[in-house]
């Protein structure tokens, strides 16, 4: 962990100046206190980080989850008046999210981490393009100077009324001059520092680009204030929540309230948490090690172990819930983090900026941080990654492409939900259409039908109609020497056609291990069964014999 401080230490403050606005935002997407955010920050680097295998992947709050929690937190608060307590209602929550963690523990022992794996990588690279597409579009309104949603990856649609798409028409009526002059020097410091020759130079190799861009943020945001009547506003501006603000450092926590946690309400939002949590966590494991330069491999069962860990403390301390998360990990791996120090040091910095430098950070524009992920948003989703996948065919591109509209146009978990749909059905497509092939032997009257390694029930109208066309007196071959399996519903109709065929002067050879159809055969004729003198019992048993 401490051989790679020159690089993770850097990876670590860019990780943490992109973290901050996204633990507030999701806290205030979530309806939580918003310090929740700011000790589920914490908990997700230092003690994830510590606990888990990934060198690269980052945890925190998760954006995911963010309707879930809010929904849940309103259920626990709801009072007889038809009104809402956040006071009943968040230390209800915690308890669930407490039993939500020891859930997962309890499926990293059932060794459920391997789920994550039975995700196609057209999915899991449409999932990368889509939060890459979703970064840049959110972040443009922080971009212009237009801040009324504080974070921005609260789904298609907003709590202010508006969608993705409008929220920018929205902004491009409210454009601060200030936040585009940030922006745009800030991106000409960035795309300079990924050039080459500047990579060469030591000096900008100790000094990240992020960082610098930061540090002129800060400037710019005093220099230009006043500057022709713009100023950057508050919520224009990064806002940690101060101590002295809250009456004190421990009283920005909150303790879970066990008094229903064996309740109908509480386990089903632990199941709901649990279950979800440990699904955005593996599939932000194999696409973060799919990014990995190094090709690291997580161990998913201990990761299931960390984020149950995780969650459990951020449970008891007021926290929200804790995943890996794509975000944080890309600008990890794109600021050039090695190890998993990276992660903690982002959680260390997190705690010491809210009980040591609150006032310096709440200086930082958004504008700035804007800049960053519109970078870490442009690698997740290059032109070169949408040409790579058309070049593989329709059976990747689709699910590719379906996946990236449905996760931009609804949220992370359904759009990877319709991806996998699409997947599948392709792939039944292509069984469907391909479950054999028909072609004549070099003499006239040979058939050779070649079975597919799977023939489902969906080939049965293809192979009834093939057999159909053949000529009377012809030899048919059916090689099954690449089958695994042959659905019952194909083995009968191909039990049929052996018997039938003697009618037309057709024989029938069978080629390769057909013990499927043998079986099925002699279980359907234990006891004779006979058609006027024709006994078919003994006529089968012959063929297979032969």
């Amino acid at each position: 962990m401490f051989k790679n401080l020159s690089n993770d230490l850097p990876a670590g403050l860019v990780v943490f100046l992109v973290a901050v606005p996204l633990c507030l935002g999701i806290a205030l997407a979530s309806g939580a206190p918003l310090f929740s955010g700011i000790i589920a920050g914490v908990i997700g680097g230092i003690v994830v980080g510590s606990i888990s295998g990934s060198k690269i992947g980052v945890s925190g709050p998760a954006a995911g989850l963010a309707v879930i929690v809010f929904d849940a937190i309103r259920t626990f608060g709801a009072t007889p008046d038809g009104g809402f307590s956040m006071q009943q209602g968040f230390p209800l929550f915690l308890a669930a999210l407490v039993l939500g963690g020891i859930i997962q523990i309890a499926l990293a022992f059932a060794r459920a981490g391997i789920i994550g794996y039975f995700f196609p990588n057209s999915v899991i690279k449409g999932m990368l393009s889509a939060i890459g597409i979703i970064i840049i579009l959110k972040q443009i309104p922080h971009a212009l100077g237009h801040d009324v949603i504080a974070e921005g990856f609260d789904g298609f649609y907003q709590e202010d009324g508006e969608n993705t798409f409008t929220e920018l028409m929205v902004a491009l009526g409210d454009i601060n001059p200030v936040a585009v002059i940030i922006t745009t020097l800030s991106l000409g410091i960035l795309i300079l520092w990924e050039q080459k020759f500047m990579k060469k130079i030591r000096i900008f190799q100790l000094i990240q680009g992020p960082l610098v861009v930061v540090a002129l943020g800060i400037f710019l945001g005093k220099f230009l204030t006043g500057f022709n009547g713009f100023n950057l506003e508050q919520d224009e501006m990064v806002a940690i929540p101060l101590i002295s603000e809250e009456g004190g450092f421990f009283n920005l926590f909150t303790t879970p309230d066990f008094s229903q946690v064996f309740s109908s309400t509480t386990i089903v939002a632990a199941l709901t948490i649990a279950v979800v949590a440990s699904l955005e966590t593996l599939l932000c494991v194999e696409a973060t090690d799919k990014i990995d330069p190094d090709k690291n491999v997580t161990a998913t069962n201990r990761e299931l172990i960390a984020q149950g860990s995780g969650n459990i403390l951020s449970g008891l301390i007021g926290g929200l819930p804790v995943t890996q998360v794509i975000v944080r990990s890309s600008a990890n791996i794109q600021s050039g983090g090695k190890t998993k120090m990276a992660a903690i040091f982002h959680g260390v910095l997190i705690l010491v900026s809210v009980l040591a430098l609150p006032m310096v950070l709440n200086l930082i524009p958004l504008s700035s941080l804007a800049a960053i992920l519109f970078l870490v948003g442009y690698k997740l989703a290059k032109p070169s990654m949408f040409k790579e996948m058309a070049a593989k065919g329709k059976q990747q591109f689709v699910p590719y492409l379906v996946t990236i509209l449905s996760i931009v146009f609804t949220d992370l978990l359904i759009g990877i939900g319709i991806g996998l749909s699409i997947g599948i059905i392709m792939i039944l497509f292509k069984n469907y259409s391909t479950p054999f092939s028909f072609k004549k032997l070099d003499s006239d009257d040979t058939v050779m039908i070649s079975l597919s390694e799977n023939v489902t029930f969906l080939n049965k109208a293809s192979i009834v109609q093939s057999l159909n066309v053949i000529p009377n007196g012809s030899h048919v071959i059916i090689d099954a020497t690449k089958s695994v399996y042959i659905h019952p519903d194909v083995v009968e109709i191909i039990e049929d056609y052996i018997i039938h065929a003697k009618t037309l002067g057709i024989s029938v050879e069978i080629n390769g291990s057909f013990e499927e159809i043998k079986q099925n055969t002699v279980a359907l004729f234990e006891q004779d069964v006979t058609r006027g003198s024709f006994n078919r019992k003994s006529y089968l048993n012959s063929v297979w014999n032969t």
